[in-house]
């Protein structure tokens, strides 16, 4: 198996508009080149979003969900391009299957894009004091903080949490296949989550606790 580094899925996710997980499983099969990981992608109908990439997506919903003990509520503005898509079904149903997934998973942000500096450098630092801690020789600290730095990005990461409804895939990934069965762009502008008793977290407005 190729050894497939975070900035090699990174170009490729920026280059085709594919979710990470979808990213890293094209530069697998195809055994690190990129050129090759495009046309799997466009393969699997997954980067057909990229043509929609530059289109703003200003129509949308704002979706509300109340869990059953009525101690857990999110607020979440979901954006599309335009206001037929927004009034449909299927684009609601995403809604409100996104607002449940926040109450139930907790994100702090909506991608890892929006995590702050000091909070990345405090995850940093204690990932790597941990690995010294447990004896970890110095030469493979540095990609051991690297691992769970992304286990903080899952965690941490709407985009990047495993989808609640089904783990085999990240909500970024259910994102992007809906924006291609619907026809258009799809993103998440903005979540908030109450629960009672706690301050709510909204967009990476109050920092997580650590994860590490």
């Amino acid at each position: 198996m190729a050894d497939i580094s975070a900035t090699q899925v990174k170009d490729l996710r920026e280059a085709t508009g594919a979710g990470m997980m979808d990213c890293k499983k094209a530069l697998v099969e195809a055994g690190g080149d990129i050129h090759r990981a495009k046309e799997l992608l466009r393969e699997w109908g997954i980067a057909r979003s990229d043509k929609r990439a530059g289109r703003e997506a200003r129509e949308g919903v704002v979706c509300s969900y109340i869990h059953h003990s009525s101690k857990v509520g999110v607020l979440l503005e979901l954006n599309c391009e335009t206001d037929f898509v927004a009034r449909t079904e299927a684009f609601r149903r995403l809604a409100n299957d996104l607002a449940m997934h926040i109450a139930a998973a907790a994100p702090f942000y909506v991608s890892s894009d929006q995590v702050d500096q000091a909070t990345l450098e405090r995850e940093r630092r204690l990932c790597r004091q941990q690995a010294l801690n447990e004896g970890k020789p110095e030469k493979v600290v540095d990609r051991i903080v690297e691992g769970r730095m992304q286990t903080f990005f899952k965690e941490a990461c709407l985009l990047r949490q495993p989808f609640v409804k089904d783990d085999s895939k990240d909500v970024e990934s259910v994102i992007k296949e809906a924006g291609g069965t619907i026809g258009e762009r799809i993103s998440v502008a903005r979540f908030v989550r109450f629960q009672v008793g706690e301050k709510p977290s909204s967009d990476g407005q109050n920092a997580p606790p650590s994860l590490s």
